[in-house]
């Protein structure tokens, strides 16, 4: 049996950022500043496949031959960044939320105001997955929901901390 439990050596990391692809940065950085009051700490820039420092490092996960794409740089209230790519060649997958496929399926945004969020993602072009569901009915205010954004990237809302939301036994 394995032990999961932290090491005195190991404590919490910190989460830096996500990097999102979308295939119109202008109305993506339009979307997560506008509806999701995201702050732009880099407006929308080109970079091309070149031997500056970017170039390089691009190389290096993208291997040779990508080109160019657009990026953008923006920041959630709590200071997590929010990266947006365009890539020239970007494609829509047939399924948006492959929550069987390893890997990233989707990431959450917490909101004391979820309905009028989720409201706001709607009129916007985004969509509801899902209705509104409560953790602890009738005894603790915490809901979610799932959504998708104007470009079909799917994410959840959460009206409280993950930690309140968890702590309790969430599904007892």
């Amino acid at each position: 049996m394995t032990d999961t439990s932290q090491s005195p050596q190991t404590s919490p990391r910190s989460f830096s950022h996500i990097g999102l692809s979308v295939p119109d940065l202008d109305r993506a950085v339009a979307f997560y500043r506008d509806v999701m009051g995201f702050y732009v700490i880099m407006e929308p820039t080109e970079i091309a496949e070149d031997e500056s420092d970017i170039g390089v490092m691009c190389n290096d996960v993208f291997g040779p031959g990508w080109g160019k794409f657009r990026i953008a740089h923006l920041a959630t209230a709590d200071r997590i960044g929010f990266e947006l790519f365009e890539f020239p060649q970007a494609y829509t997958p047939e399924d948006n939320l492959a929550h069987k496929r390893v890997g990233l399926f989707h990431f959450a945004i917490q909101d004391p105001d979820l309905e009028g969020l989720l409201a706001r993602i709607v009129a916007a072009g985004g969509k509801q997955r899902m209705p509104v569901r409560a953790y602890f009915p009738g005894e603790k205010p915490y809901r979610m929901v799932y959504v998708e954004d104007p470009f079909g990237i799917v994410f959840e809302l959460y009206s409280h901390s993950y930690e309140l939301t968890y702590s309790a036994g969430a599904y007892g």
